[in-house]
């Protein structure tokens, strides 16, 4: 009998056009041991390509986010977000576990719930992905997922903080708060560029960048480039 993994897909914002991929990135080896079919491949080789897919993911758009920073940070930022605690969490919110195939010794030993366990399988799931929808699939979901530690990262130097030194600034000489609103975008959604408008008062300025958040600060920037010429 065949899994339904529609409720999976739905959580993973991603519907398998080849469902053996994915039923092969959920087969733990402890379950591909105990099966008389020495064909029935376990998930490894999935585990060690979607390592690298997601490597190189995260890469892309960190130096999309952060122009500026240098490798040894970007370094240090994508290591933070690509270890096994992290990965575990994203595999834990869409209910990785409850699918993974273990082996009786697996399950004895609570192995849905092992972060290496659950890592391993989310890094398995992206390789799915990315042979099943090529690489644009995979970016998009890989943006989908970790979106929200993307933009808990702050770069190294404060002084990027665009955002929070111009609110400081208004506050301090009581002008309205700032603004800010997308006003268009362009290109393919892995590889998008961002327009917003900022208003503060009178005052308007125009960001552009990779992202929201980098488009927001670009505009920040400018006005407080307005607003005090000496910042």
């Amino acid at each position: 009998m065949e899994t339904d993994f529609s409720e999976l897909e739905r959580r993973l914002c991603y519907r398998f056009k080849k469902k053996d991929l994915l039923d092969e990135s959920l087969r733990h080896s402890s379950f591909a041991n105990e099966q008389p079919d020495p064909t029935i491949a376990d998930n490894e080789r999935l585990e060690f390509l979607g390592d690298a897919v997601l490597n190189l993911t995260i890469g892309h758009i960190l130096m999309q986010h952060f122009p500026d920073l240098k490798e040894g940070d970007l370094s240090r930022m994508r290591a933070n977000l690509v270890n096994e605690t992290q990965l575990a969490s994203i595999a834990r919110k869409i209910d990785v576990g409850s699918y993974i195939q273990l082996g009786k010794g697996e399950i004895q030993t609570n192995g849905r719930e092992k972060n290496s366990i659950l890592a391993n399988t989310f890094e398995a799931i992206i390789a799915a992905i990315y042979l099943d929808g090529g690489f644009a699939a995979a970016f998009n979901i890989v943006l989908e997922h970790f979106s929200v530690l993307f933009d808990a990262i702050t770069a190294p130097n404060a002084d990027h903080d665009y955002k929070s030194r111009l609110q400081e600034l208004v506050q301090t000489t009581k002008k309205t708060m700032p603004i800010y609103a997308i006003t268009h975008e362009n290109g393919p959604d892995h590889d998008k560029t961002f327009w917003v408008k900022l208003e503060v008062g009178e005052l308007q300025a125009e960001g552009v960048g990779k992202s929201k958040k980098m488009a927001e600060q670009d505009a920040a920037r400018k006005g407080l480039e307005m607003l005090k010429p000496d910042s």
